[in-house]
């Protein structure tokens, strides 16, 4: 996939420009993270069970403009909400959860919108983080912080993005280095300790890790990762396999925060519930309660134990993960038609097995799969809200992009009629991984 210049001198320049204006400092004194939203094409729904996911970042995202803001204020406004976030930093940050009741009173009787404190959440996490794990964080930055203009983000892990945005941003200004994989494992603190979401490390992975045309394969268990490159076009001599494809990325319009849907912590209870049964009726009582401690032999001699949901939770991870295994060698020799339908295949187990997905996605998801040119296509994100991907043929990606959004319009006319028709389909190319600039 040849790659577009995300982000452009000029999105650069007006970060730049915002910040240089709010700190009253020089704009050659202002760096920008660049953090990009991840797709998945295999492996949904089980990286928080250990198992092994391929992903790759696109040319959208997440843009933070900042310069340290000489103490130990925290000042951020953004492009997306109203107001402005303050807090000091060498305050002690506690989760989301155990701080609940005392923000709701709090509220009760403040004039602070209630639209600021959540999306200020993840700077604090941010925070919390690194202190969580023994880092001095006595510097404060003041920052403007956005996402890629008339995109709703949902499903592309657009809080991951937002996390490790925040995360570059403080070590940057406190002069840290941290690595890649420590800032996995901070981003998952803001996601699972600081504000209770069950996620795995595969969104923060692929936003840390990724490098533009390659698909980044990790075993989310034991967290090691590959990256993995497609042959060059001369590799591919006669092959009647498609040679230059793009992701397509289909917006549903259905909006809604994963912290506040219960569904999504519920499957990854029921997949944990059905490791459990499986493990104690191989006999083992010792090892964590996650799909990828189970043997495949021993699921297939007790799998006849799960009940009918944690059964097709169960079937889902290990079919999900036996099509990753399968993807990683598609996409190696270039198999971009064997890819698409392993990608086809992972929508319809996610649908029939993890059960996630309304009547709009499942119905964008259909209207993907018959439009020209498109080889797969699945939800992105968790499938409770958000938008669908696909990978399409690139000579046929623009016929494909009016072809989907034409139908779901006839199929969704209200959920369509909300999206701007400029990003109601967009045609996207790898991206990098996250950097300051």
């Amino acid at each position: 996939m040849a790659g577009s210049c995300w982000p452009s001198d000029t999105e650069l320049n007006e970060m730049r420009e915002k910040v240089s204006q709010m700190a009253k400092v020089k704009k050659e004194d202002v760096r920008v993270v660049v953090s990009p939203y991840r797709i998945c094409p295999l492996g949904a729904h089980i990286d928080h069970q250990g198992g092994t996911v391929l992903a790759m970042t696109i040319n959208k995202g997440i843009l933070l403009g900042f310069t340290p803001s000489g103490s130990d204020e925290f000042v951020i406004r953004s492009g997306q909400f109203q107001g402005e976030v303050k807090f000091r930093v060498d305050d002690i940050q506690q989760p989301v959860q155990t701080t609940k009741i005392k923000n709701d009173n709090m509220a009760e009787n403040s004039s602070e919108p209630q639209e600021q404190c959540n999306w200020g959440r993840y700077a604090r996490g941010a925070v919390y983080a690194l202190q969580n794990r023994g880092h001095n964080i006595s510097k404060g930055i003041i920052g403007y912080i956005r996402g890629s203009d008339g995109l709703d983000s949902s499903g592309l892990s657009s809080s991951a993005a937002v996390g490790v945005a925040y995360l570059l941003a403080l070590e940057h200004a406190n002069d840290l280095v941290i690595s890649p994989t420590e800032n996995i494992e901070y981003d998952r603190l803001i996601e699972n300790e600081y504000l209770g979401l069950k996620n795995g490390i595969m969104d923060q992975s692929a936003i840390l890790l990724s490098r533009h045309g390659c698909l980044m394969c990790m075993n989310c268990k034991t967290k090691e990762y590959k990256l993995i490159h497609r042959p060059t076009v001369q590799d591919y001599k006669k092959s009647e396999q498609p040679k230059a494809a793009k992701m397509l990325l289909a917006l549903s319009g259905l909006k809604q925060a994963l912290t506040t849907n219960p569904g999504y912590n519920r499957r990854v209870a029921e997949c944990k519930e059905a490791a459990q049964i499986l493990l104690e009726a191989s006999g083992d009582h010792e090892a964590e309660h996650i799909l990828s401690n189970v043997a495949p032999e021993v699921y297939e001699a007790h799998k006849c134990k799960l009940e009918p949901d944690l059964a097709k939770r169960a079937e889902h991870y290990f079919s999900e993960n036996m099509r990753v295994m399968k993807g990683v060698e598609a996409w190696e020799t270039g198999s971009l038609e064997d890819f698409g339908i392993l990608i086809a295949a992972s929508g319809r187990s996610s649908i029939q097995n993890y059960e996630c997905g309304s009547e709009p996605l499942i119905q964008l998801y259909e209207i993907l799969l018959r439009a020209p040119g498109v080889l797969g296509a699945r939800f992105s994100g968790a499938g409770f809200r958000g938008c669908c991907i696909a990978l399409v043929e690139e000579h046929l990606a623009t016929e494909a992009a009016s072809f989907v959004r034409r139908e779901y319009l006839k199929a969704q006319p209200e959920l369509a009629s909300q999206i701007s028709r400029d990003t109601a389909v967009l045609v996207c190319d790898s991206g990098d991984c996250a950097r300051v600039i």
